[in-house]
């Protein structure tokens, strides 16, 4: 099985490009933080860079900017090429399946132009919903 889930912040704006066939591809870099500080408190990070097809490739270039915060379920994937030098170059990349954006309305509201913005995932009070459970039981 191959299957990685990532959160993270992009690191640039999103690059678009089209296949020679017409397919949508997306590129980005994702800067996800360590789980554990180091000595000084700080926080390493790894770089991942993500590839998204057709158009959830489109969404992200329209809707994703540096900064942003971003979830990434997909797998990952290796690759070599002959570099111009003649030495052979190993690539590892992430191929998205999926992309939640999960940055705030707000930080949204600079990029669209009306009501194509994805909207963000309602909040609820953990409160209301414990009180309408406890209000079902039987006893």
């Amino acid at each position: 099985m191959n299957k990685v889930c990532l959160i993270g912040n992009l690191t640039k704006d999103p690059e678009l490009s089209t296949t020679t066939t017409g397919i949508s591809l997306c590129k980005f870099t994702l800067a996800v933080t360590r789980r554990f500080q180091k000595s000084d408190g700080t926080r390493d990070a790894d770089f991942f860079p993500i590839i998204v097809w057709r158009n959830q490739a489109e969404n992200c270039a329209k809707y994703l900017r540096k900064g942003n915060k971003a979830a990434v379920v997909g797998e990952i994937q290796t690759r070599t090429y002959d570099a111009a030098d003649g030495t052979k170059r190993y690539v590892t990349e992430i191929i998205a399946d999926e992309v939640q954006f999960l940055s705030t309305r707000e930080s949204f509201a600079d990029q669209a132009d009306g009501d194509d913005a994805p909207q963000p995932v309602p909040k609820y009070e953990r409160k209301q919903e414990l009180k309408a459970v406890e209000e079902d039981l039987p006893f």
